[in-house]
């Protein structure tokens, strides 16, 4: 997608150096840094601490982190121990392990001296394979986005809420909720688009609308508990959230307020749908609530938040008394129920 009118991915290849780039999303959207990855330890620190995030994301890097450490060193010692390293970065985006224990089947009967070119190769197939998949979501995605414009009596704009970041940002390009909007707009169907904040990260107030902005998407920031008010009036038409982790099913986990904004769709009538690539299926899952683990992490991330100070310089400056506790579960799970479809490279599942 586009950064300043220039074409960027959130992870790529240097043509020249071999290195592998991404941008640091931990200082979005008030400063733009592109950052190298040259070590297996770089890599699952940018995992762990969201300098990279969204599943289909972290599954590529961590693919590329597999390939880092078969440059390193690639005995089955070594591939061991990434294996272990990466899986451990972060618990619940199932593309994680995914991507993981692909990069491991295929380097297991790899001879050793092979498995870094191998390695590599695999993880750049990786990266344009989550592109290809990405653009056929939005592809399916924007037909629903146009039936319900021609049923629009007005024609007004079609209003979809989305919640956190499952843009181009959490994936390779394009997005998975963001896939259909912007598939949309290049059909020029009229949109205008309501971006959850989405407490405590801000994932929505930063990333979600410094992509809109930088690609010329109308849309408005709300606050988390703005979504059930703007339902209740009519003023959402469909609501498209992303997903880190989806059961047989059709339960979906996905970033702490979207279970929330599900049961307001519910009651309000509102199309609720989920756009993920297959890849996030975990098909071994059957009760979400139950099965699939929640991520909790650090309470500074509730008790305190990060913005520009009055110097135009980033600040992080706590909200509440000295010595609160807080509880920071980083995702929660939507029952099949509450969802109207699930929006994949294969096409709509209507549940």
């Amino acid at each position: 997608m586009l950064v300043d009118g220039k074409h960027f991915q959130s992870i790529w290849r240097d043509n020249s150096t071999g290195e592998i780039k991404i941008i640091d999303q931990r200082w979005l959207p008030h400063e733009f840094a592109i950052v190298g990855l040259n070590s297996l330890s770089e890599v699952v620190v940018s995992i762990r601490d969201m300098w990279v995030r969204g599943a289909p994301l972290i599954g590529v890097t961590a693919a590329y982190g597999m390939a880092i450490a078969m440059s390193e060193d690639s005995s089955d010692k070594n591939l061991n121990s990434a294996r272990e390293l990466l899986n451990s970065a972060r618990p619940t985006a199932v593309n994680l392990t995914w991507a993981v224990k692909r990069m491991e089947d295929h380097l297991r009967p790899t001879p050793e001296a092979k498995r870094a070119v191998a390695a590599m190769k695999l993880a750049d197939l990786m990266a344009a394979e989550d592109i290809s998949i990405n653009r056929l979501i939005g592809e399916h995605g924007a037909k629903i986005i146009e039936e319900i414009y021609v049923q629009k009596s007005d024609q007004s704009p079609v209003r979809i809420l989305t919640h956190c970041n499952a843009g181009w940002l959490a994936t390779v390009d394009i997005g998975t909720a963001t896939a259909p909007i912007y598939v949309a707009c290049e059909k020029n169907i009229p949109i205008e688009v309501w971006v959850d904040e989405t407490r405590p990260r801000n994932q929505g107030a930063a990333l979600t609308t410094w992509e809109l902005k930088h690609n010329k998407i109308p849309h408005t920031l709300i606050v988390d508990n703005a979504g059930g008010h703007l339902m209740q009036r009519g003023l959402v038409d469909m609501c498209i959230v992303g997903s880190d982790r989806t059961t047989r099913n059709g339960d979906v986990c996905n970033k702490i307020g979207t279970y929330l904004k599900a049961l307001a769709a519910k009651a309000n009538e509102v199309p609720f749908y989920v756009a993920l690539p297959s890849s996030t299926i975990d098909e071994t899952l059957h009760d979400g609530v139950s099965e699939i683990p929640i991520e909790y992490r650090p309470m500074n991330e509730v008790t305190h938040i990060q913005g520009l100070n009055g110097n135009g310089e980033l600040e992080k400056v706590q909200i509440c008394p000295d010595e609160t506790k807080a509880e920071n579960p980083a995702f929660d799970v939507t029952p099949s129920e509450f969802i109207t479809g699930l929006i994949t490279e294969n096409g709509c599942k209507f549940i």
